[in-house]
């Protein structure tokens, strides 16, 4: 376990320090701006990361549920971990977040934890973490756009599609899959799968969220939605 904290402890120094740099060469910016620009970094790399140990690496986490963690697995949840310790503490210190937010971030963590000491099961939460991030990259593309001024134009629509199509599709539907074979399968631990259905939860209330403004964009009686807590 020390090679894997101390694997954790230096991806929450490395996104700290990007973090540090972009506040430097922002300075005119806020400091969300710059909070924005590490999680759309973490959100690219992850996905893709991610998305090769699924599909490429494996095992595949529908038939390998519970599985013994492989050494690539470890690094991409290590990576994992660390930002969202960062970003944690970056939402707390700045009280920017609300709590459903807050849990999520929560849940996330101590269910990395859980993983990385057990040394199993993190086949099916390398496959959540791909569901849940593949998204993020169109969420920060979205807040971007509306703080330059360009969110109401084509791209911004483009961009609002793809979002709510793709969090339905994998992190609902695909969410759904992954967790009952997770919970069906007798070797992941119990807890572990008490956390995942926790954090399918958390994803039904961002869901809500998003019908809401979905239904709001229909009827144009709002423009945006601030979608930081939508964020995964």
């Amino acid at each position: 376990m020390v090679p894997i904290a101390l694997e954790v402890a230096g991806s929450f120094v490395t996104w700290l320090c990007l973090y540090s740099c972009f506040c430097r060469c922002n300075r005119r910016r806020s400091c969300k701006w710059s909070c924005r620009l590490v999680t759309l970094v973490h959100g690219l790399l992850v996905t893709f990361l991610s998305g090769y140990v699924l599909f490429l690496d494996g095992p595949w986490p529908l038939s390998h549920a519970g599985s013994p963690n492989t050494p690539l697995q470890i690094h991409v949840l290590s990576l994992t971990l660390g930002y969202f310790i960062f970003d944690l503490g970056w939402c707390l210190y700045f009280q920017t977040e609300g709590d459903l937010m807050l849990l999520h971030h929560t849940l996330s963590i101590c269910g990395m934890i859980l993983v990385l000491g057990l040394g199993k099961s993190a086949t099916e939460v390398n496959a959540v973490v791909f569901v849940s991030e593949i998204t993020n990259p169109l969420l920060q593309t979205r807040w971007f756009l509306r703080e330059m001024g360009s969110y109401h134009t084509f791209l911004g629509k483009v961009v609002d599609f793809l979002f709510v199509l793709l969090f339905l599709v994998l992190r609902i539907a695909g969410g759904a899959w992954i967790m009952y074979r997770m919970v069906t399968s007798p070797e992941p631990n119990w807890l572990l799968k008490a956390g995942g259905l926790a954090m399918y939860v958390v994803s039904l209330g961002f869901m809500v969220e998003i019908c809401r403004f979905v239904r709001r964009k229909m009827w144009k009686k709002t423009p945006s939605l601030d979608t930081r807590s939508l964020q995964e």
